[in-house]
């Protein structure tokens, strides 16, 4: 019996990352060292273990990488904390620290560091090959030398973790991307593998579509044929070559990691700092002018095309129709408090609760209703790739003027455009530009804020 799929094992690096901060600083705090200001070496190495950590990217290890390549990871890893560490002494002028204690600290630690790495390397792999959890269901499009290579890799290699379930031949004349499209769907797999050198132009583009239109990773088996103008990355299972046409920033468990730990403190903050005291004043606000429930409570579509009920304050007289038509200009059903909390987006503080039970982040693609995910998702070409991560409060959409109603068709096109860039070039400091200019706009107004 196959364990529940997870589509990223989100959790397996910051767990790896906590604990590897919590050796560097045990060992830093038990053995002699005759440290003059503990706070400050603790402080010191667990900060140049980070940032080596990132440059090394010494937890990114998939589930296909070598052993020879984790060894690789160590030894730069170590190379560069011996040195950081020693140059703690010179640095900070600590003359006092035993050189010969450092020393078995840092043996201490780099052995402790390195059966930590190599055991949750060797359990994964046996997790995956005698348990069958943690599996990916894979379809292949191509039979030739290469394909029959990859399909090898994947029914003997147990331990990457790969269910091979069918393989489709674009020579043979029953072939057809339609019922290619409906057997992945059907059969909810998680990976297509194309070989490019027997797909035409035209069906390749449309493996890209459908892949990017329902949330399913696209990979390809290079060969001669030129391939597109897009950043590719470059994988070996086993010893053989992968293409992976896109690479999602917060499909890194470490990115994740920290975007989630920042919504949890941001969001925490702006509940006990703002909401508390102005939640109150505006629900007697609200309640004076109209009837209805202080919160407005709507179904949207969040990360992985899952549904959730989006909070807000209830900007509107009640009526029938909220799910179904957006806000527009001098729109009658806006109460006066209304316009005032959707000029200023007050109306959308109550999302941080959203953030805090998960179901959003602080920035990301805005949420849509249901009625017009779907309606876009048949309309706007790679609408659904913004379902790749949770959706946000604000996003690079709305600071670049796109928010609000829909007025034509490249309101919407534009949007997703920008959702799709955000999608693909996550950083933190991109979120901090993006909330930066979220509260200029709103203490200055936007043209479609109402």
């Amino acid at each position: 019996m196959l364990f529940k799929q997870g589509r990223y094992s989100g959790f397996i690096t910051p767990i790896s990352y906590v604990i590897d901060l919590l050796v560097i600083n045990l060992f830093a705090h038990y053995l002699p060292i005759q440290l003059q200001s503990p706070i400050l070496f603790h402080g010191y190495v667990s900060l140049a273990w980070t940032v080596i950590s990132f440059r090394n990217e010494f937890y990114k290890v998939h589930r296909y990488t070598k052993v020879v390549h984790v060894l690789k990871l160590l030894f730069v890893q170590f190379v560069f904390f011996f040195l950081v560490l020693y140059a703690f002494i010179g640095f900070f002028k600590q003359p006092n620290i035993s050189r010969l204690a450092l020393g078995q600290y840092f043996v201490f630690t780099f052995v402790a560091v390195f059966s930590i790495k190599f055991l949750n390397y060797i359990l994964l792999m046996k997790y995956r090959r005698l348990v069958k959890g943690n599996i990916r269901r894979v379809v292949v499009i191509g039979k030739n030398k290469k394909t029959d290579q990859l399909i090898k890799v994947f029914n003997e290699r147990t331990e990457f973790g790969y269910q091979f379930v069918m393989q489709f031949s674009p020579e043979s004349s029953k072939f057809n991307t339609t019922n290619c499209f409906v057997y992945i769907v059907e059969n909810n797999v998680d990976e297509i593998y194309c070989s490019v050198s027997e797909l035409t132009d035209s069906e390749i583009a449309e493996f890209i579509d459908f892949a990017d239109n329902n949330l399913k990773t696209l990979k390809f088996l290079p060969d001669n044929k030129k391939i597109f103008s897009k950043k590719l990355k470059f994988e070996y299972y086993d010893y053989l070559p992968i293409l992976s046409l896109r690479d999602i920033p917060l499909h890194n468990s470490l990115n994740a990691f920290f975007k989630r730990a920042f919504d949890i403190g941001f969001s925490l903050t702006m509940i006990f700092g703002i909401l508390l005291w102005l939640g109150p004043l505006l629900a007697i606000l609200i309640r004076l002018e109209s009837k209805g429930p202080i919160f407005f409570i709507q179904r949207r579509t969040g990360f992985d095309n899952r549904e959730f009920q989006c909070f807000k304050f209830r900007s509107m007289t009640m009526n029938n129709r909220a799910d179904a038509v957006q806000a527009g200009k001098n729109d009658a059903r806006v109460t006066k408090i209304g316009k005032f909390i959707r000029r200023t987006s007050i109306d959308e503080l109550p999302q941080f609760y959203n953030v805090l039970f998960g179901n959003m982040s602080v920035v990301g693609p805005r949420p849509h209703m249901l009625k017009h995910t779907d309606e876009y998702a048949s309309k706007v070409d790679k609408y659904m790739l913004r379902h790749f991560v949770k959706p946000g409060i604000t996003g690079l959409a709305q600071v670049r003027g796109y928010r609000g109603e829909i007025e034509k068709d490249s309101d919407i096109q534009n949007r997703i455009k920008f959702d799709i860039f955000y999608v693909e070039n996550w950083s933190f400091f991109l979120d901090v530009k993006i909330i930066v200019q979220t509260i200029i706009n709103a203490f200055s107004g936007e043209e479609k804020a109402y």
